[in-house]
Formats: C-alpha cells, structure tokens, sequence
C-alpha cells in the first residue's frame, strides 16, 4: 500500500513504516499527527485517484525529531557592476515516521 500526500505544500510518495523529512510543523517531538491531503493511493489492486483530493483517506505519523538543514548559500551578482550579495540560511525540518495510512470509506 502507498500514496500521494501532499505535506506543508509539497507532494511526498509515503508508504507506512517509512521514515521522511518534511519542511518543520508545529507539533511536539512523540506526538501522532494527521494529514488529510491525500492525492493518490493504491492498496492491495484497488486504486482511489483524488479530484483533487481523495475523501476520507488519511495518513497518521509520529514526529522523530526537530532539526536545521544543512545551509544554503544565495549568492547574487551582477556582472561588471561591482555588485554581490552573498546570505545563506539553514531550513528548519522535521523528521516524521508513517504509521498508518487510512483508507476511504466504501459507498
């Protein structure tokens, strides 16, 4: 079994047991979250394809731990204007393990 969800905007392929790392949430380090945002999932041979979203499927994670990313440089110029500019930052991400997807109800 595996689907599509879309997490904080972007869209990760998750499968249960597996472990992603995610743009930071607000929640506690052992807390159980819940997405809603299922887009695609495939169980045993039936598939549920959303328009855009399928109804009643989600997906249960545990948030592992809190961290910074590595740092990421942004460096800007312009070619013979003397002009550089050079920042970095470093993400704030959160490392999640997928429990358990839930299927929709069946009508």
């Amino acid at each position: 079994m595996f689907a599509i969800a879309e997490i904080k905007g972007f869209e990760y392929f998750v499968k249960e047991g597996e472990k992603l790392i995610i743009p930071r949430i607000k929640a506690q380090v052992g807390e159980i979250v819940k997405f809603n945002d299922v887009l695609f999932l495939k169980a045993n041979d039936k598939v549920w394809i959303g328009t855009p979203k399928v109804e009643g499927a989600s997906i249960e994670a545990k948030v592992l731990s809190h961290f910074k990313g590595e740092k990421v440089i942004v460096f800007k110029f312009r070619r013979r204007e003397n002009y550089r500019r050079k920042k970095g930052f470093r993400p704030l991400l959160t490392e999640i393990e997928i429990l358990k997807i839930h299927l929709p109800k069946e009508s």
